[in-house]
């Protein structure tokens, strides 16, 4: 379908003018300022531009690229008999596919990389693979499973992924790897997954809590070396940890702007926005429970600094949706797909003075560019049509009641935000329209 956006304010990492966006066939034809949407009479005359699905916008409406998410839990596959026993209209699986994808596209997330720690975990190509086919078939997102490192995950052999000889010529080659929840203690084994991983082109994404998340950090950074590995450290939560990636990105630094780099790192939304203070007031080992835990202002500040450097380079969700049993329980996490726009507006641009082209380039662009999404990330013409309408100033009440996901568990209900998510689309298809 062609798909008109005309007179919208176009923000992102590289992009901030007032214009129209023309797609067609899944992707961005057209890229037009409006000097040039005026000049060709707003497009309803001539080259049959005015065929198709037109919306008018103005400039409070940002149009950006669909974001990117690194690091979220989709629950799938899982074991049939984890059954959630909370709804008063009868037994209900608990996050499911369907259900995390809704969130992501409510949430303006188009291409989202979901863990492997399931149950089975994913551990080799096929069961990722099927995985990311029945995604596809939905048509929500794009969704690129992650494979563990480990069989099983169990850490004490590399994963069936890993340990094939016929590396690149897989059914699927993921984009990242990750033992996500826990780290390998063996050394050796470590080691030798990054260099597998190395061989495949795939990032390794770090959970860093081996001996807590400092010494983690320094140990994951320490056996990467000369492997050859692109290193990625997971929600950084510590200002230590925020320093100590600063000092090893500047030893480590690309020797062009946009090179590949070989270490990054990612922040979440409940960590630049929460402090304990926030866990404790809801139950630090129920439902203010997450991992790594919530830290002190330093800290929430530190990450905010290190956000603005550059020393960390993505804001991901780590998306964890939890029955309310479960969090009673002490599983750790939050649900965040649907929160995440609007909270790190509030808090980066409207409360820490970002500009919105730097927190598109954290949520898009240079997840994109990472995880080597080519074609998404920004807007421009050839680009595939991921696409978010934003309404930047409009105020929402948090509730979470009316989360897509199943997953209920958010420290921000009731919070105040400022930005909704009006519309995305997914290679040019509209896969969330909010409500008036």
């Amino acid at each position: 379908m062609r798909i008109i956006f005309r007179n919208f304010h176009i923000i992102d990492a590289f992009t901030d003018m007032t214009g129209t966006v023309i797609i067609d066939g899944g992707r961005i034809v057209e890229v037009i300022s409006k000097e040039e949407t005026q000049r060709r009479a707003a497009l309803e005359a001539g080259c049959g531009a005015s065929r198709g699905l037109v919306f008018d916008g103005n400039e409070q409406l940002v149009l950006t690229s669909g974001f990117v998410d690194m690091h979220a839990h989709f629950r799938e596959p899982a074991e049939s008999s984890k059954l959630d026993d909370s709804n008063s209209l009868g037994f209900v699986k608990k996050e499911t596919l369907e259900s995390a994808s809704l969130a992501a596209a409510r949430g303006g997330y188009t291409s989202v990389v979901c863990m492997a720690n399931t149950n089975p975990a994913i551990d080799n190509a096929a069961a990722a693979s099927a995985l990311k086919h029945r995604a596809d078939a939905l048509g929500l997102i794009r969704l690129y499973p992650a494979v563990s490192l480990s069989e099983r995950m169990r850490g004490e052999s590399l994963s069936p992924y890993l340990s094939e000889k016929s590396e690149g010529t897989s059914v699927y080659n993921p984009p990242l790897l990750s033992e996500d929840g826990k780290d390998i203690a063996d050394d050796g084994l470590f080691a030798a997954a990054m260099r597998e991983a190395a061989k495949r082109g795939a990032l390794v994404s770090c959970h860093c809590d081996f001996g807590g998340e400092d010494a983690a950090v320094e140990r994951a950074v320490r056996i990467g070396a000369g492997t050859g590995v692109r290193l990625h450290i997971a929600h950084i939560s510590t200002k230590r940890t925020a320093d100590i990636m600063s000092r090893q990105k500047k030893a480590s630094a690309p020797l062009a702007p946009r090179t590949v780099q070989t270490l990054t790192a990612e922040a979440t939304p409940h960590h630049i926005a929460l402090t304990e203070r926030d866990a404790d007031k809801a139950g630090v080992e129920t439902f203010g429970k997450v991992a790594p835990p919530l830290r002190g202002e330093t800290d929430r500040l530190a990450l905010i600094e290190a956000l603005r450097d550059g020393v960390i380079d993505v804001i991901a969700t780590d998306h964890a949706p939890h029955a309310p049993a479960d969090k009673q329980g002490g599983a750790p996490g939050f649900s965040g797909l649907e929160t995440a726009f609007a909270v790190c507006n509030t808090i980066l641009v409207k409360k820490n003075d970002f500009s919105p082209q730097k927190l598109f380039s954290l949520l898009s662009a240079t997840p994109a560019r990472i995880l080597g999404l080519s074609g998404r990330g920004f807007i421009a013409k050839g680009n595939y049509a991921d696409i978010v309408i934003l309404d930047t100033e409009k105020e929402i009440i948090v509730d979470s009641g009316k989360f897509a996901s199943r997953g209920k568990n958010t420290l921000f209900n009731g919070w105040k935000l400022s930005g909704s998510v009006l519309l995305t689309l997914c290679d040019g298809k509209i896969v969330h329209h909010a409500a008036d």
